[in-house]
């Protein structure tokens, strides 16, 4: 099948050039990206180059995906509903890796993004790309909104405690690490080498934009922080609720087992999660305890941003949406040392 990238100069979208390229399934025909127009693929990301020695980076521009069978939208939030609905009857298959069209109620785009949604009428057209929790509906799906990093690990370490009943549906505090490459490639003070070197920085406390996200997916009211840690790939999420039952909560491992038995990228282990263990792959770590002396349960994910956090997401849900299969293309090992 032929595959156009929208915003592929961005990590998202070098990320998917990376995953597309091993994909027995796709060729990617199309790389669009305003940014870097006019680049060669190989020049801007020379690892690349072996895969797309002869492609180069073109503007952005909607019908220049005409023909194609499926189109990924790596744009920043609130870009992407510029150009999705001019891609919706041009091509099969629309993978948005945005937040633009995740949240059901678009009133919350205001709030949370600071954009009034222009594309509402889209919202409930979309499936939502977490395929461990969405699988049976990605199957055939036209239109998916794949969730991004802080989302998928802190989803996959509580949506099937909160679902189980083994931890209160209120007060649930996720506090999460990420790599510096999850704000993109566009530099920031913020996201400087010199400035998160030897530091670990919180921000955007109490309002970050994921939050009303999370709670949709994990179905449970969050509290939820962010760090930015000095490493360059990786999200840990280490996530608290308190246990309705002390019995029940003593299970929490026993339930994510269950809950991921036949999901190939979700590794449930005894061991604290790493983000090293995740490095360069599409596996999710997960694990859980039940303190006894706090009434607490305490759930930790650990994921590659770019990967499962981000192309690989968006890879593993058009697998499922196109019937191919759910692991094609998609690296199931990390990258060690």
């Amino acid at each position: 099948m032929k595959a156009g990238i929208a915003g592929a100069s961005g990590y998202l979208g070098a990320e998917l050039l990376r995953l597309l390229a091993g994909h027995p399934g796709f060729e990617v025909v199309l790389a669009q990206g305003d940014s870097s127009a006019g680049t060669a693929v190989a020049e801007l990301y020379p690892s690349l180059a072996p895969a797309y020695a002869d492609l180069a980076f073109s503007a952005l521009d909607p019908a220049g995906f005409d023909g194609l069978d499926a189109v990924f939208v790596a744009l920043p939030s609130g870009r992407s509903q510029e150009v999705v609905p001019q891609l919706v009857d041009r091509v099969p298959l629309v993978v948005d890796l945005g937040a633009d069209f995740r949240l059901r109620d678009a009133s919350l785009y205001l709030r949370w993004y600071g954009f009034e949604h222009t594309a509402p009428w889209l919202l409930e057209r979309f499936v939502y790309g977490l395929p461990e929790l969405f699988r049976r509906e990605l199957v055939g799906a036209r239109l998916v909104a794949a969730p991004g990093c802080y989302v998928t690990a802190a989803t996959i370490a509580l949506a099937p405690l909160v679902r189980e009943g083994l931890i209160e549906a209120t007060g649930v505090i996720v506090d999460a690490a990420s790599g510096t490459s999850g704000a993109g490639r566009a530099p920031s003070a913020f996201f400087h080498h010199p400035f998160v070197n030897e530091s670990f920085s919180a921000y955007k406390l109490l309002n970050h934009r994921h939050t009303p996200e999370m709670e949709q997916a994990i179905g449970a009211q969050i509290l939820f922080t962010p760090h930015v840690a000095p490493m360059t790939r990786g999200i840990l999420a280490t996530c608290y609720g308190r246990a309705v039952k002390a019995g029940g909560a003593s299970r929490c491992l026993e339930v994510l087992k269950n809950a991921y038995r036949n999901d190939p990228f979700v590794q449930v282990s005894a061991e604290p999660s790493s983000t090293r263990d995740t490095y360069g792959s599409n596996t999710v770590r997960v694990t859980a305890r039940y303190d006894e002396r706090t009434g607490h349960v305490i759930a930790l994910a650990a994921l590659d941003n770019l990967v499962k956090g981000g192309a690989g997401q968006a890879v593993q849900a058009a697998n499922i949406a196109l019937g191919f299969e759910e692991t094609a293309g998609l690296p199931m090992l990390g990258i060690v040392p």
